[in-house]
């Protein structure tokens, strides 16, 4: 009996020590992260938000763990202990009867208990987000249309009744099984109080599904069952009257599992089995019938109501139901004089990809290997009074790119710390090599104009940083190359984290896997460590329940670099809404920034009317900022962000029809066009330009993006939205006449391989061993009509310059290839070019027509700097005919 005893104990205690080994390896890591997160936390002055999330993080995991752990010690240890449990087991062994002490088992059970319910604490502390949410939502400014329920019940409210939901069945059914099994090694299956007990759980599972056959309900409203996402004729006179059923049907069996206890009728229980089962076989074949019977003989004009709830559902949780539709005749000509009169429009079509872009900017401007350009974005400055597009990249630094022998603890996390600079160009400038015109270059940085000016151009948080560093060490850091020799520096701003003493010193080596951090000299008490550097990753640590957008972009502003990132609220719990990526709702309501330098990250909030960023701002109140806090030289440089117009242009590409029936059959879907890109094709993404919208002499910043016809490839409209002040996020689409011909992108891609001049041109290219590469097709609407400008990059096929060596323009019935974009569009006007005539050519030697051609040249460069298209079509005439006559001299 005592050896039986002893070994149970040995048991206990080899399961007790295991367990706790697992969970102390576990804790441990996650304790270091929390302390270098608090401390980190701590060093921006955002403690608040730790603590609160935080806060309801435990105090979820505290309360589930608690209830869990009673409920169970309830239901395994107590209640069976109250019903005159034995207190010994007998079995035969070799042929004796051998009693066995409960108590190891009693004990296991009540461990078991615990350890359980501390899981099921861990599990519903996961879900602070959602309990947040639901404590502190705001209400929307709609209601559902079936229920009559404020939207903000299905996206803040709705979720946590899930997890309480499943959280509590997932209980009860382990309860259930617990209970069972102790009931069964104890021998007291068929004992009265079991009965009750499990009669009593039993009870409250079913109880739990009637709940959550009520919850289902409106979970009916984000269905896809339908013709469209939300609740159909179907789901509404089928399937909620038998969820309806079916809770009642829970709740009565609940019932009489209840009276069981005190009559044991188990008839009626099986009564309610049988209902069950007749129910779930009617509930099987009922919507199936209502669907091909009622539904499929007629089904748009039984649909027509839900079919409309879905269009403006889905208008209003992806903003584009105030879409400003206008007409767009297409019916205008453009002339030199009109090309004078858009002259800023002209000026800023953009010539560069930003794909061999990227290339030409590390070839020409990463100076050193281990610096490196992560990406180009488009933006726009104002030049000497004048608005200009421009691309733009951060020079940042990649450690892995260091020689081997460099490769060094102190290399990569002392000394190496941050890159340098930044390198902007204008969109449609080019040198004679096929080069791009720099207007910031080289290292230190050298801007053409003063309001690109970089006073502070060291980079040590953006989209490369992907490792710590320290600064404040007795080594200096390596600041830029400069010939033969490196300038160093040392970090002077205010982040980073202070090592301190050696047990913090410890920690933090602990943390981040790095004995050279508690062992190495270079380090002293008020050295500071910089991680989360990355940032995406800055920025999600600070505030998770974000979505951040995938390009964020770096301004030169009042000297400094600073980054810009565009954040999303975003729900997939909205009804009636079409889903597309996971989610059926989706706002630009907050905008951060980010120094290059000091790692400053504020959070604005732009979008107050949005009720999730409303419920944000309340669970995190001394997060957001008002957007007119912003500084204004930054605001000047808002962007729409490019995935939230893509998500809703390749929406509105049905939901444009508002129409039931013409949505239902589809009359009028338009689709996105396609392009060739570098060697592929592909479909057609948005793209920023500067331009006017018709009947508007403003010059703004905006994204467009042009429709075709669904299976069709000619232009149908296009969508825009604005970026600059006040009209910042307005969407607005032209729509062309259904009665003409507008060609599409994929029509002029196939214009340009026709054309005879042009694919000879670029046949003879491929066969001299450089890659043609075709850029971005623009399409550029001016003056009520479209001009489609394409680039043409030669790469050579061992090399990674690309040269942008010519310029496609197409205009009307004409596609022309030039050098320039101002000769292309010369080339495609109107007018009828003259034949020169013996009496127009020059008279002189070789070296005077040189002179005069090399004069016209210089003046037409004048006029088309001066955006006199006219003056530079004279001067391009004149040049034309000395160049005529120079040929004709060295003819026999």
């Amino acid at each position: 009996m005592q050896a039986n005893k002893r070994k149970w104990i040995r048991v206990m205690i080899g399961i007790g020590l295991t367990l706790g080994v697992l969970v102390l390896c576990s804790s441990s890591t996650a304790l270091l992260n929390l302390y270098a997160d608090y401390l980190w936390f701590e060093s921006l002055d955002y403690t608040a938000l730790l603590t609160r999330r935080l806060s309801a993080e435990i105090g979820l995991g505290v309360i589930g763990a608690i209830a869990a752990s009673l409920f169970l010690l309830l239901n395994w240890s107590l209640l069976p202990f109250l019903g005159a449990e034995k207190t010994a087991l007998h079995a035969k062994v070799r042929g004796q009867d051998v009693a066995v002490s409960t108590r190891p088992l009693r004990l296991l059970f009540s461990a078991a208990s615990v350890f359980i319910g501390v899981i099921f604490g861990l599990a519903l502390k996961e879900h602070w987000r959602t309990y947040l949410m639901a404590a502190n939502g705001v209400p929307f400014d709609l209601a559902d249309p079936i229920f009559g329920q404020n939207v903000a019940f299905y996206v803040f409210e709705l979720p946590w009744y899930n997890v309480l939901l499943g959280w509590g069945k997932t209980l009860i059914a382990f309860t259930l099984i617990g209970a069972l099994l102790r009931y069964a090694v104890f021998q007291q299956l068929k004992s009265q109080r079991s009965t009750a007990h499990l009669s009593l759980t039993g009870a409250a599972w079913l109880l739990l599904l009637s709940a959550d056959r009520w919850v289902a309900r409106y979970a009916l409203l984000q269905s896809r069952d339908g013709v469209v996402v939300g609740a159909s004729y179907t789901d509404i006179y089928a399937r909620l009257p038998l969820y309806n059923i079916s809770l009642a049907l829970f709740a009565v069996a609940a019932l009489i599992l209840i009276i069981n206890v005190f009559t044991r009728r188990w008839k009626l229980l099986s009564l309610v089995v049988a209902g069950w089962l007749v129910f779930s076989l009617v509930s099987g074949i009922y919507p199936t019938l209502v669907q091909r019977l009622r539904v499929e003989p007629n089904e748009f004009a039984v649909e027509r109501p839900y079919i409309e709830h879905n269009i403006a559902y889905t208008r209003y949780a992806y903003g584009i139901d105030n879409i400003q539709e206008w007409d767009y005749p297409g019916e205008g000509t453009i002339t030199e004089a009109d090309l004078a009169a858009n002259n800023d429009i002209v000026q800023n079509i953009r010539l560069w990809d930003y794909r061999p872009l990227l290339r030409t900017f590390g070839q020409i401007q990463e100076i050193r290997l281990y610096y490196h350009f992560e990406d180009v974005d488009v933006d726009r400055y104002t030049l000497s009074g004048e608005p200009r597009a421009v691309m733009l990249s951060a020079r940042e630094l990649d450690v892995d790119q260091l020689a081997d022998q460099a490769q060094t603890w102190i290399n990569r996390h002392l000394i190496f710390t941050h890159g340098y600079g930044a390198t902007l160009i204008p969109v449609n400038e080019v040198s004679p090599e096929g080069q791009p015109r720099l207007l910031v270059r080289d290292i230190p940085p050298v801007s053409t104009y003063p309001e690109l000016a970089i006073t502070q151009p060291a980079i040590y948080f953006g989209e490369a940083t992907h490792q710590y560093v320290i600064v404040n060490t007795t080594e200096d850091e390596f600041d830029y190359p400069q010939g033969n020799t490196n300038v160093y520096s040392r970090y002077t701003g205010p982040d980073g984290v202070p090592l301190g003493g050696v047990f913090r010193r410890l920690l933090l080596a602990m943390r981040f896997n790095s004995a050279q951090m508690l062992l190495s000299p270079a380090l002293t008490n008020e050295s500071r460590i910089l991680f989360h550097r990355l940032l995406h990753e800055r920025a999600e640590r600070l505030m998770p329940l974000l979505w951040y957008d995938s390009d964020p972009y770096i301004v030169i502003h009042e000297g400094r670099l600073v980054w810009l990132l565009d954040a999303y609220t975003w729900t997939d719990h909205f009804p009636y809404s079409e889903v597309r990526g996971g989610l059926n709702y989706m706002r630009n309501s907050v905008k951060v920034t980010i120094d290059a330098y000091t790692g400053e990250t504020r959070f604005y909030l732009i979008d107050p009317s949005d009720p999730i960023a409303a419920t944000y701002a309340r669970i995190f109140p001394d997060l957001f900022l008002p957007a007119e806090a912003m500084p204004a030289t930054l605001r000047a440089h808002w962007r729409y962000p490019e995935t939230l117009f893509i998500y809703q242009s390749e929406l509105y590409a049905t939901y444009h029809m508002e129409d039931p029936q013409v949505f239902y059959n589809r009359e009028d879907l338009w689709a996105i066009p396609t392009e060739i890109v570098e060697t592929s094709q592909r479909r057609m993404e948005p793209y920023y330009v500067l331009m006017c919208l018709p009947d508007s002499e403003r010059l703004e910043f905006m994204m467009i993006r042009p429709y075709t016809p669904a299976q069709r490839q000619n232009m149908i409209a296009w969508l825009y939205a604005e970026s600059d002040g006040a009209d910042y996020g307005r969407l607005g689409v032209f729509k062309l006449s259904k009665d003409r011909l507008f060609y599409g992108p994929q029509q002029i891609e196939a214009r340009i391989d026709q054309d005879p001049i042009i694919s000879q041109q670029l046949s003879l290219w491929h066969q001299r061993g450089s890659r043609v590469l075709r850029g971005n097709l623009l399409v550029i609407p001016l003056n009520d009509t479209f001009i489609y400008v394409e680039p043409l990059y030669l790469e050579a096929e061992s090399g990674q310059l690309p040269e942008l060596r010519r310029v496609i323009v197409a205009y009307g019935e004409r596609v022309v290839m030039a050098p320039t974009l101002a000769e292309a569009l010369l080339l495609t006007l109107d007018e009828e070019i003259a034949p020169i005539t013996p009496g127009e050519l020059p008279e002189g030697d070789l070296a005077t027509l040189a002179e005069r051609a090399w004069e016209h040249y210089q003046a037409g460069q004048i006029c088309l700097q001066a955006g006199d298209w006219e003056c530079y079509g004279r001067e391009q005439r004149a040049l034309e005919v000395v160049l005529e006559a120079m040929l004709r001299m060295q003819e026999p």
